[in-house]
């Protein structure tokens, strides 16, 4: 699930996904972080989910895909669009 929060000139994107599904840590990798699995690590929260805001410049689209334990891949089903292998983000 993606959450936006707009500001001034950018936007503010959560990455969130339950606790547990996958299991062992995930993080967000992307065009924004130039693919660097850890850079973005999803942590848990109050409300049973794990997530991880990245800000991102307004008007701006973005691939990324979530990287978890094992080396296993995987996209983001509510993403904005997906190209190939990648989701999409648009902020």
């Amino acid at each position: 699930m993606l959450e936006r929060t707009s500001l001034k000139d950018r936007t503010e994107v959560t990455f969130v996904l339950p606790t547990d599904t996958p299991p062992g840590p995930v993080s967000v990798v992307g065009d924004f972080n130039d693919w660097q699995p850890g850079a973005h690590t999803l942590t848990p929260r109050k409300d049973g989910m794990r997530a991880v805001t990245v800000t991102l410049p307004a008007k701006s689209e973005h691939a990324f895909r979530y990287l978890a334990a094992g080396d296993y891949w995987f996209d983001e089903e509510s993403a904005d669009g997906h190209d190939g292998l990648n989701s999409r983000v648009r902020a």
